[in-house]
């Protein structure tokens, strides 16, 4: 009878491990069969960024030439600038009352577009033909197949975690919480495979153009207060009269002290015949 019991238990020992075994086989088969699955799921996702610098006859015609060119082949402006830095300047005189004001600038734009990928190589070469020449042109390719695949892998574990959360979840756990959580991470994942797309569809180029420097000659107010007074023959004429009319004052002025004049007269007269009568009294 022991023996019989020592064969039943050795034999049920044998079939669990026969049954563990072959589930982990069965695991590391699907594992292997979801590896190679991915290889049909891999989707190219190639995200291309362009950039070129130029030069230009005219920047204001190119932009909007260039604005022409973005609508029609699908795309958006993003972004645009044109400024105008100034290099040199000078005022000369022109008249009395003006001046010639010449100024030196150099005019710069820039354009950042959304143009559909498919069409990026044509619309490079529509810009090219609107340049005098081409300072710089490059173009770059980023491949984000692999960590968008990664994302939607991601999110289907997430998915099924969820459903698993949801199936076992009680009011004195915290799936409530862990199923949040993933379904936080579920909607960034999502969002940044949106993202992904977008790119992938619409390829960022970057435009900078510039054209020569021009000279701007402007006629404005002379703001030197000395350019403003009368000539010589005019200016020696004032001054005579105000010479003639200071003289004027000056003798209304002495005439105003005549009492003070008369006292030094006296004064004089006075000392001048005591000295005359002290020499005569030594004689």
């Amino acid at each position: 009878m022991k023996n019989y019991l020592t064969y039943c238990l050795l034999a049920i020992i044998m079939f669990s491990c026969n049954a563990n075994k072959n589930s982990n086989l069965e695991n590391s088969d699907s594992i292997g069969a979801n590896l190679e699955s991915t290889d049909s799921l891999l989707n190219e996702k190639i995200i291309k960024t362009a950039d070129m610098r130029f030069r230009v006859k005219d920047v204001q015609n190119t932009k909007e030439k260039l604005s022409s060119a973005i609508k029609l082949e699908g795309g958006t402006i993003a972004e645009f600038t044109v400024q105008s830095n100034i290099q040199q300047t000078e005022k000369v005189k022109y008249s009395a009352d003006s001046l010639l004001e010449l100024t030196s600038y150099r005019t710069e734009g820039l354009v950042i577009a959304k143009i559909p990928s498919d069409k990026l190589d044509d619309f490079t070469n529509k810009v090219a033909r609107l340049a005098v020449f081409i300072d710089q042109q490059s173009l770059k390719m980023d491949d984000q197949s692999i960590v968008y695949l990664s994302n939607k892998l991601k999110n289907e574990n997430r998915v099924e975690a969820v459903e698993q959360l949801n199936k076992h979840a009680n009011k004195k756990s915290n799936n409530v919480e862990s199923s949040l959580s993933l379904k936080d991470d579920y909607v960034d994942k999502k969002i940044e495979n949106l993202m992904i797309d977008t790119k992938v569809q619409y390829s960022t180029i970057t435009l900078n153009f510039y054209q020569d420097n021009t000279v701007k000659s402007i006629l404005v107010g002379n703001d030197d207060l000395y350019s403003y007074r009368p000539n010589f023959l005019t200016r020696l004429g004032l001054s005579f009269q105000n010479g003639w009319y200071i003289f004027k004052e000056f003798i209304l002025v002495v005439m105003n002290l005549w009492v003070w004049i008369v006292i030094v007269v006296a004064a004089y007269f006075s000392l001048k015949y005591y000295r005359k009568r002290k020499v005569g009294n030594a004689n």
